[in-house]
């Protein structure tokens, strides 16, 4: 399966903090690292290390941190249809994470919104099997969601975060499989047939036409639970787009999720292999 991926591709610098600061607070900083990221890029390799093709559809500006993180994906082996934009920098993420892996993030302004919807080539859709939205200009998204429904493709959509501050509803209209949070999902008042519900370590559940699903999720340690989100969405969708076996597919993606979090960085070394490990 081909997927389309659209949304952010940003530079990653992770912070690991004793514990996240309260207003007038201050923190100590353990540990620094840095790797490419954003939720389509995550989604992108995630798919690819689960035997999926993945067309990655973003923005970076033309800067060092731009030209690293394509070449990461690049070496995971994501096509990039990435533009890149002269007068902005790489958008980047300061992540902090503290010891029980809870997440905070700031981020910068760059250009991971840069693309517009009159800068989609609607041949990005060759050859496609689907398409996969994150976070991204909603106009934009909505653009990509109707070039993929004119030619029959799911689509599917995690808001991400900034969910409540942002109108997506001519996305959610097309959307066949939309993955929320609880906090998002109640922000949202739309029919999808496919609504999957993440809880963190607590399992998902999921509605669709075949009745409501539930998975408890994987006692894993949970160290980081930057990108987890992205590799469940991957995981869903790798089974999903196959068969549409509903239980499998919220196994695998828990399974996914779990071991991302129980991992540092955005990204994590995912694999068949791994995924019938830890549901065994």
């Amino acid at each position: 399966m081909r997927v389309v991926c659209a949304g952010h591709v940003n530079w990653d610098v992770t912070l690991r903090v004793d514990r996240l600061p309260a207003p007038d607070d201050e923190a100590r900083v353990r540990e620094r690292s840095e790797a490419g990221g954003g939720s389509a890029a995550n989604v992108a390799t995630a798919l690819v290390a689960l035997e999926q093709q993945a067309r990655l559809l973003g923005s970076v500006g033309d800067d060092d941190t731009g030209e690293r993180a394509l070449a990461d994906l690049r070496a995971s082996g994501v096509e990039t249809r990435v533009e890149v934009v002269t007068d902005l920098e790489t958008t980047t993420k300061y992540i902090l994470v503290d010891d029980d892996a809870e997440v905070a993030i700031l981020g910068t302004d760059g250009a991971n919104e840069a693309l517009a919807p009159d800068d989609i080539d609607p041949a990005v859709f060759e050859d496609a099997d689907a398409l996969h939205l994150t976070a991204q200009r909603p106009e934009t998204a909505a653009r990509l969601a109707e070039l993929a429904t004119e030619r029959d493709l799911p689509v599917s959509f995690d808001p991400g975060r900034r969910l409540p501050d942002r109108s997506y509803d001519t996305v959610l209209e097309q959307a066949d499989v939309l993955f929320v949070t609880e906090r998002e999902a109640a922000a949202i008042d739309a029919s999808v047939p496919w609504l999957v519900t993440k809880r963190g370590e607590a399992g998902a559940t999921l509605a669709c036409p075949d009745g409501r699903y539930e998975h408890p999720g994987y006692d894993l340690p949970s160290v980081d639970s930057t990108g987890a989100g992205d590799a469940f969405a991957a995981g869903f969708l790798a089974v999903w787009l196959d068969d549409h076996d509903p239980e499998r597919a919220l196994g695998t993606a828990n399974a996914c999720g779990a071991i991302a979090a129980s991992e540092r960085g955005p990204k994590t070394a995912l694999s068949w292999g791994r995924i019938e490990e830890v549901r065994e």
